[in-house]
């Protein structure tokens, strides 16, 4: 039996945050008739960015996360502000973030975060010989370490549990298999 659309009875504005709104929703199942509660989580477009040297590194970040509590290796991303388009914010990020930057720059696509909840995608990009332009122009409540890393050690990283941002692992799933029909990198891993 294939899925049919939700018939949605209400839907109202719960909280508002700086990064997102959060939503109640009732909404009739088609299957069981019957009507249940559900809650929203809205938020801008995300990015995220793999930036790559001439060389084959990776300029990845360290930082903390206050939902984990731990520190973690994620590479570049943010919001999409309202007055860029996705390629613009993540080339944003990645000065911000890293005081990198590069006009080389290739989408991997978008992902839903988590459809289940939130209603946004996260567009991912590829930026290749990125060069060190800058200082970092870090938020105040950032404090982000920068560090390169060969890609050929990133599926060993994942696999490690050292990168476990589910984004981020996504991004690097895209590029190791889209990238090579974008363009020729030697140094892929595989």
């Amino acid at each position: 039996m294939m899925p049919e659309y939700w018939k949605i009875l209400s839907e109202a504005d719960e909280a508002s945050y700086k990064v997102l709104d959060v939503s109640s929703v009732k909404a009739v199942s088609p299957r069981t008739k019957k009507v249940y509660d559900f809650v929203i989580l809205k938020s801008s477009p995300w990015v995220n960015i793999i930036p790559i040297t001439s060389e084959g590194n990776v300029v990845m970040i360290r930082q903390y996360r206050h939902g984990i509590r731990d520190i973690t290796l994620e590479i570049p991303g943010g919001l999409v502000e309202p007055k860029d388009d996705p390629k613009q914010a993540a080339l944003r990020e990645l000065k911000e973030e890293t005081g990198y930057y590069t006009n080389e720059v290739y989408s991997l696509g978008y992902v839903h975060p988590n459809p289940a909840i939130f209603n946004n995608v996260c567009h991912t990009f590829l930026a290749l010989n990125v060069k060190r332009v800058s200082d970092q122009e870090q938020d105040e409540k950032e404090d982000i370490e920068v560090v390169c890393i060969p890609l050929k050690q990133v599926p060993y990283l994942i696999q490690e549990a050292k990168i476990t941002h589910a984004l981020v692992v996504v991004a690097f799933y895209r590029l190791f298999l889209e990238a090579r029909h974008l363009i020729k990198l030697s140094f892929l891993p595989f």
